[in-house]
């Protein structure tokens, strides 16, 4: 075999590596990973034979091919089983309808990390240094009690408060890019602006912002061998996050409660007794839904836009359109493309019986795009009909607490963007992260015109 040729894993060569992965082995290689189950991300799924279809691997993410995946089984297998994946065997629920069904019964549908938690990826049991803890991925009552902790950060009068801060730093942002200019539109734009909002919502120097993001993308990388050789040395990078917020949590005991998100931790005490791991699952946790939601859905209706200039033109006529056009933005990119769940009790969705034990993937990002359920799905739209009508921020008690907060963001964003130019132009293709579970943007080249 030439050094060109790539190495052809065998069924057991690749069931040992998933099962090494599912029983926790941090050290297994990305490489060896992505090398083992490599797929051609650009072949046509009509090509696919059905029970081979594994819409959550992350090649397909990368290059944005994933599309006709869920269009497939949307119609042909909506409550889809993968039984060979790099994340173990998993159901794919792919219709609008189902995915609230699942989403809503969590007496029947867990969320608990012991039993693998919210992504695909998570392992059942892990309970060693790399386990994260976090109310998003518990059940009632712990994770009701620790949710409400940080849910008054996110109430309508405060986030009236924090509109003229967020506004000032999206103007200062705006004011201070280059005009006619090639720039990266997610390092000048959307990185910039959310991080600033996360370290005020921390409390921490705003000059420590960019430590959050960094970390925030940590997370979306770990099993991206060209960021990692393991996810053990990505976690290393988490472990830094630690140790900076361990202080910062420690040090807000001593102090009279303040109104950010540390302190709320500290003082409340569903939390003010969290061991490391579960500070830095909670900690990891709400950096990542400040920062990712907001963050890919500015880059994401930049691109939006210039994909669709009808709609493009329709906003320049009617920036009043803007509210409108929030929520459509978010739907169309779905920040989040999954979540998961453990199936507890024998039970059916669509027809299909899931057993107890089974891991299951709600893909929001398809639902988002199910015509059964949503007028011209595959169209994007600014001035459409209940708007909010989406996947994107889930449902039931695990719906996103900082869903305002988010859509705040992007509003003034785009109201600030459109006081200042006449247009932002796309000049080349984004790159999207290797994830099935952030739905991002890495780059994206834009020229704002004046």
């Amino acid at each position: 075999m030439s050094e060109a040729e790539p190495r052809v894993y065998t069924k057991e060569e690749r069931r040992d590596i998933m099962n090494r992965m599912q029983a926790g082995d941090m050290t297994v290689s990305n490489k060896e990973v992505a090398d083992a189950f490599s797929i051609d991300a650009s072949a046509d799924p009509k090509d696919i034979p059905l029970d081979q279809m594994n819409p959550a691997h992350p090649s397909l993410f990368k290059h944005d091919t994933f599309w006709g995946h869920f269009e497939r089984l949307r119609k042909e297998d909506p409550v889809h089983f993968t039984e060979e994946s790099v994340f173990g065997p998993y159901w794919s629920i792919t219709r609008y309808e189902d995915i609230m069904h699942v989403d809503k019964n969590h007496e029947i549908f867990s969320s608990k990390q012991s039993l693998g938690g919210i992504t695909l990826n998570g392992v059942k049991g892990r309970d060693d240094e790399f386990a994260l803890p976090m109310f998003i991925q518990d059940d009632p009552p712990k994770h009701d009690a620790q949710r409400k902790v940080v849910a008054p950060m996110f109430t309508p009068k405060n986030l009236q408060d924090l509109e003229p801060l967020i506004r000032e730093r999206a103007g200062d942002i705006l004011d201070n890019l280059p005009r006619g200019e090639e720039i990266n539109l997610v390092r000048e734009v959307s990185v910039e602006l959310t991080g600033q909002m996360l370290a005020t919502l921390f409390d921490v120097p705003q000059e420590d912002r960019m430590k959050l993001v960094h970390w925030s993308d940590t997370v979306a990388s770990l099993g991206d061998p060209d960021a990692f050789d393991s996810p053990e040395e990505g976690f290393q990078i988490l472990f830094e996050c630690l140790a900076y917020f361990q202080e910062y949590y420690e040090a807000r005991k001593k102090e009279p409660p303040a109104f950010n998100l540390v302190s709320m931790l500290a003082h409340d005490e569903a939390t003010s007794d969290m061991g490391p791991q579960e500070l830095l699952g909670n900690i990891i946790l709400l950096i990542v839904g400040g920062n990712d939601t907001t963050r890919n859905s500015i880059s994401g209706g930049v691109l939006a836009l210039n994909r669709n200039p009808d709609q493009y033109e329709k906003l320049l006529q009617n920036p009043g359109l803007i509210p409108k056009m929030v929520p459509e933005i978010i739907r169309w990119q779905t920040p989040l493309a999954h979540m998961a769940r453990t199936c507890v009790q024998d039970t059916e969705v669509g027809g299909k019986q899931i057993k107890e034990g089974d891991r299951v993937a709600m893909w929001y990002i398809s639902g988002n795009r199910d015509e059964s359920y949503i007028k011209n799905a595959d169209q994007f739209i600014i001035d459409r009909d209940n708007p909010r009508m989406h996947t994107a921020f889930g449902y039931g008690i695990h719906r996103c607490v900082g869903n305002r907060l988010a859509e705040m963001q992007l509003r003034v964003v785009w109201e600030e963007i459109m006081q200042r130019f006449s247009r932002v132009e796309v000049t080349g293709d984004p790159e999207y992260v290797p994830s099935s579970f952030v739905h991002g943007i890495r780059e994206l080249p834009v020229v704002f015109h004046e």
